[in-house]
Parts: C-alpha cells; sequence; structure tokens
C-alpha cells in the first residue's frame, strides 16, 4: 500500500510531493520531490502508483467545495476545534481565485479511481483520496500546544520552527502506529536545513508538509475512524485530522 502527500499549490507555486509505502509493517520513504504544474504533479502520481495499484492521496488544499459563498463546514469546524492552536484553517467558496484549481485536481484524481474518502474501513486495500490539513496534524500528532509558526516571519525564525517539525518527524513518527522507518532519504533531509534565501526555505516547507500529507494518509488508513477525526462529509466537504498522539 501507498500513501502520497501532496501539498497542493492553490494557485500556480509548486507542490510538495511525498511518496511513503508501507513495507514489512513499516513505512518507507520513497520520494519527496517539488513540482509546478498540475500535469507534473500527475505524472509523478502515475510514476509511483501503476493503474489498479492501492494508494491513498493526502491533498492540503480544499478538493470538495459545494458552496459559492462564505466558507465551507469543515474551514468553520476547524476554527472551533484548533483555533486555540491556531490552526483553523483558510475558508473555501467557488468564487475565491484558487477554488477552480483545486476542484478540478481532485476531479483529476476520481478519474484516476481515487474516491473520497470521508469515511473507510481500516486496512482495506484500494484507491482513496482524502482532505488534510498539515497544522492541526502536527498538533496532534505531536502533542504541541500551539501550531508550529514556519509559515510567516523572519527566515531565521521560520528556519527554526523547520528544524522543529524535521526533528519531532524523526523523533516521534518512529514510535507510532504506523511506524515511520529513518531511512538514508528521510536523514539526508536534514542537509536541506541551512537555506539563506525564502524560497529555499518555503522549498523545505513544502517537502516537509507533504510528508505529514502522507502520514497522516497512512494514519486514516491504518486506523479509521478509531484514531482520527473528521470534520464534515462527502457533501460539506471535509477534513481528516489524526487524533492526539496515543504511542
Amino acid at each position: 500500500m501507498k500513501f502520497i502527500g501532496i501539498d497542493l499549490g492553490w494557485k500556480s507555486q509548486p507542490s510538495g510531493l511525498c511518496c511513503l509505502q508501507l513495507i514489512d509493517g513499516k513505512l518507507q520513504l520513497i520520494d519527496l520531490d517539488r513540482q509546478d504544474a498540475i500535469a507534473q504533479i500527475l505524472t509523478w502520481i502515475d510514476t509511483w502508483v501503476q493503474p489498479e495499484e492501492p494508494a491513498i492521496i493526502a491533498v492540503d488544499a480544499p478538493t470538495l467545495i459545494p458552496n459559492a459563498t462564505g466558507s465551507r463546514l469543515p474551514d468553520k469546524l476547524s476554527h472551533k476545534y484548533f483555533g486555540k492552536y491556531h490552526a483553523g484553517c483558510y475558508p473555501a467558496n467557488q468564487n475565491l481565485p484558487f477554488a477552480a484549481r483545486t476542484i478540478n485536481f481532485g476531479l483529476e484524481l476520481e478519474s484516476r479511481g481515487y474516491a473520497h474518502a470521508p469515511t473507510i474501513e481500516a486496512k482495506k486495500f484500494g484507491r482513496y483520496q482524502i482532505e488534510v490539513f498539515p497544522h492541526p496534524a502536527i498538533v496532534h500528532l505531536f502533542g504541541l500546544e500551539r501550531i508550529l509558526k514556519y509559515k510567516k516571519g523572519r527566515i531565521n525564525e521560520r528556519r527554526l520552527e523547520l528544524i522543529k517539525l524535521y526533528q519531532y518527524i524523526l523523533e516521534i513518527l518512529p514510535n507510532l502506529e504506523p511506524k515511520l522507518e529513518l531511512n538514508q532519504k528521510l536523514k539526508a533531509q536534514q542537509s536541506d536545513l541551512l537555506p539563506s534565501t525564502g524560497a529555499a526555505l518555503k522549498a523545505i516547507e513544502d517537502k516537509l508538509d507533504s510528508l505529514i500529507c502522507a502520514y497522516v494518509a497512512a494514519h486514516w488508513w491504518y486506523w479509521g475512524e478509531q484514531r482520527n477525526l473528521v470534520l464534515g462529509d462527502r457533501t460539506t466537504g471535509y477534513i481528516v485530522i489524526p487524533n492526539k498522539s496515543q504511542k
């Protein structure tokens, strides 16, 4: 079973891409990449997941947007339950500039057989897609009192927060279920945590976010509703978030 994380660029910016695979009961990092165009992202997915091969794709973007104005139910619920962590998500509606891009991406995945899975039977093989949101996932997986603020601020401050995220990934995810194996592909990312520009930092951010997305996909498939929270549903739009860490 493969688990794909897509930190989708909502407008025209690059997207972070991660592929994890469950091998001998542990998650292995297969690839960590970054691509620009939607066509390139889909080609990357098709490269790692063959036709009919089981996989779940977790997308950090609103791929279901039923409302013409305002915000979706899952957006509102994210503020209700995660606002105290500074982890409420950006509101989505059909009139916002990014909507066509993110909705169409979900439709492209559906055309490849990845069905939306706001409910799932744990450990059942298939081809699924879900919407995820890294900030509350990071708070719950790593037992934090607030989000890691690596998206805004001075470069050095953002870099320190990204280093924290990387360390949490190395230290905590190998001790959860499913376990993330610390292979050389993952350890090699440490050398990239010394950027001198905002653009270089953004590239690292996108990749680590995609890794979190992929891990949430694995957590959802492994545990289902037993250890995950779902904000919303197929009709309203939904976001899958791991429950608080249980080692």
